[in-house]
């Protein structure tokens, strides 16, 4: 035990920051709030400052630092990293299991630990004496590359073992790029110009062979550890015993693979939650079918299941074939990317005149669904693939994401592959091409005569967010709309009964309801008014505050660039955007003739400041919201008073940090500025008597 008392205190808050990191990362249970933890880390960031002689490698705050590296330099595994041997169904699988009960020569069903293959990078971490010592990435199986300076940005990934570990210990996990970060990751590549990744795979890979440590940092990578490689105890060193998962008996560890991973998560180290103990294959065949019916909604992704019989006695007993166990098995999922030919392209009309080309495809199952289209976003990605009519490409699907193409198969390209010609003019009504600069979005400047633009701003008008017109949707419309019953939004408000029965397969009761839904939908708020005529770049937010700060529709069609730009969350480009809409006389004829058929809502009255209790103060939000949704929060911290900005600096008054916060938690811990916790935040919330909305 150190005897300066400022070693000591070191010494407590370094141990009190692993307690929570081991709570939040590898039990998934925390027992504080996120501010309490950033509060320990300031303080032990300050202290360290003061007195340098105490910082050590293995303390919580050296996770991100240094120089970046001239090149990677190589390590060789303590024992071979092997691969799986695969099955892509379920009849493969079963003779599998048939081979190894027979040669186990069981009288009972196998016990497998059955665990998701996570789609991501395999590692080898090696920790000496409880301490973090070096990480390696698989490369040939015998050696790697050495990856130590990125591992330690991993925030889940201990530098320091907890509780009994052994001296010696190599341990293989999965680094992998939750799919929340790689949205993000490729949101800012395409704001910033950049190169996208094709998958969250691509991403973790290319952020751990960066030489930079602070950019592995930023992409907030994540790890689940699968398997022991060595471990070595003190007792027996003398004797030069090791205790392997690769073919040695081991007296010190559990006979039970699933029970190890439960000791390898003990020292500290996450592991999967989904991991499971199955008696017999058709368990294991079951297990399987669980977790693909719930894959998309996994943080993660994955590409299959992994087998592995559990008895450590009868893994050694079967032993190896060439570089893959035979006591274990990887069963694939149907792929999520395959190979198909581009047929041609269509150019489609949204509702706000962007042409989003769409490619037809000859249709393949992709994941399990049949796809034949595939979005190409715009002109610019299209240059960006050199993708041709006639081209091989490889399609990607992910859950609820639509089908995009990733690449060209060139070595497939044939001679006559026909170059795609971006239109200049409206498919639809012919009306010119604009395109704003500094963006890849090319828009129809026909507005409402366009019929492709006016059928897209029906359907959003009636959406749930908006007018809320329940039974009126996507289909209907177009229906309404090809039958010439509707040619406006306010139209909406002129159907009749006899209009409604003389659609196909409308019956009279359907009418009926529809009719009260619509009739419903006329009490309303201005704010929901406003969002629901679909003005560019104005969402449910940027609506509100209209609302509330201009309080009338008089007020909002007269207001002028200057007057628009003082409201929050109003810059130029949005001003712009609304000084267009409400110029154009068409506009303002739409919402004469919605307030002639009975759309009111309540009067906006101006809050005085006793109803705005975060006044003058500035807000931040950063990282993932589990209650509440971002846009909802801010919407509620602006009805308080606050402003929400999007960067911290020493004017921001409080910072609200959720799940997998970055530099923005940073940056206000530097600052000493006030963090609170999602939890905090919903509290504040509610002593202000404020519900979410």
């Amino acid at each position: 035990m150190p005897s300066d008392p400022i070693e000591i205190q070191i010494k407590i808050l370094r141990q009190e920051i692993e307690e929570l990191n081991y709570q939040y990362y590898v039990l998934d249970n925390p027992s504080y709030p996120d501010s309490h933890y950033d509060k320990l880390l300031h303080d032990l960031i300050s202290i360290e400052k003061q007195h340098p002689k105490f910082i050590t490698e293995t303390s919580p705050t050296q996770r991100v630092g240094g120089q970046a590296l001239n090149g990677f330099s190589q390590i060789t595994h303590l024992t071979p990293m092997l691969s799986l041997d695969n099955v892509f169904d379920a009849d493969s699988f079963s003779k599998f299991y048939e081979r190894v009960f027979q040669k186990i020569a069981s009288d009972q069903p196998i016990t497998f630990t059955c665990e998701p293959k996570l789609d991501g990078l395999a590692i080898s971490c090696v920790y000496e004496n409880g301490n973090l010592i070096h990480a390696a990435t698989r490369g040939d199986g015998k050696i790697g590359e050495d990856v130590t300076h990125n591992i330690k940005t991993i925030q889940s990934i201990p530098l320091k073992l907890r509780g009994n570990f052994p001296d010696l210990l190599d341990v293989r996990g999965e680094v992998f790029m939750p799919k929340d970060s790689f949205d993000k990751l490729n949101k800012k590549a395409i704001e910033n110009g950049d190169k996208t990744f094709a998958n969250p795979r691509n991403a973790a890979a290319g952020s751990l062979r960066q030489l930079d440590p602070k950019i592995a940092a930023n992409r907030k990578l994540a790890v689940y550890f699968y398997a022991l490689g060595n471990a070595e105890f003190n007792s027996a060193k003398n004797d030069a015993e090791k205790y392997s998962d690769y073919g040695q008996l081991v007296e010190k560890l559990e006979d039970s693979h699933f029970k190890r991973l439960k000791q390898i998560q003990s020292w500290g180290l996450p592991i999967c939650d989904e991991i499971e103990l199955r008696h017999g294959g058709k368990a294991c065949l079951e297990y399987f079918k669980e977790i693909g019916a719930k894959r998309d909604r996994l943080p993660y992704e994955i590409d299959g299941i992994v087998y592995k019989i559990d008895s450590i006695l009868d893994q050694e007993e079967l032993g190896f074939v060439a570089k893959a166990p035979r006591w274990a098995i990887a069963h694939k999922f149907p792929a999520q990317e395959e190979m198909t030919q581009l047929k041609y392209v269509d150019f489609q009309v949204g509702r706000t005149g962007a042409i989003t080309p769409v490619a037809r495809l000859e249709p393949v199952f992709v994941g399990g669904v049949m796809v034949s289209n595939a979005t190409l976003h715009n002109k610019d990605e299209i240059e960006r693939l050199d993708v041709r009519v006639g081209d091989h490409v490889i399609i990607r699907r992910a859950g609820d994401v639509i089908p995009q193409i990733v690449s060209v198969v060139l070595d497939k390209r044939e001679s006559n592959a026909l170059p795609i010609t971006f239109p200049k003019s409206c498919p639809i009504c012919q009306s010119a091409l604009e395109k704003e600069t500094d963006q890849a979005i090319y828009r129809c400047t026909g507005g409402l005569i366009c019929s492709a633009q006016k059928t897209q701003s029906i359907i959003h008008f009636v959406s749930r967010k908006a007018m809320n017109i329940d039974g009126l949707g996507d289909k209907l419309v177009e229906v309404l709309c090809d039958n010439k019953l509707i040619n406006s939004v306010a139209d909406i408000y002129q159907l009749s009964k006899d209009d409604l029965i003389s659609l196909e397969r409308m019956a009279e009761k359907s009418a009926n309801n529809l009719l009260q839904a619509i009739e419903k939908s006329k009490q309303t708020s201005l704010a929901k008014v406003i969002y629901a005529l679909g003005i560019r770049e104005v969402g449910e937010v940027t609506a509100m505050n209209l609302a509330n700060n201009l309080l009338d529709f008089k007020n909002i069609t007269d207001a002028s660039l200057e007057d628009l730009e003082k409201i929050e969350d109003i810059g130029p480009i949005v001003a712009k955007h609304i000084v267009a809409f409400f110029g154009n006389e068409n506009n303002r004829q739409v919402i004469d003739s919605l307030v002639s058929h009975g759309v009111t809502w309540p009067e906006v009255k101006p809050k005085d400041e006793s109803e705005l209790p975060l006044l003058n103060q500035t807000w931040v939000l950063t990282g993932t919201l589990s209650q509440l949704k971002r846009n909802d929060a801010k919407a509620i911290l602006q009805t308080l008073g606050a402003k929400v900005s999007g960067s911290v600096s020493k004017n921001t008054t409080c910072v609200v940090a959720g799940e997998s916060a970055g530099s923005k938690l940073k940056k206000a811990i530097e600052l000493d500025i006030e963090v609170i916790s999602e939890e905090e935040l919903l509290k504040v919330i509610s002593s202000f008597q404020i519900v979410k909305i």
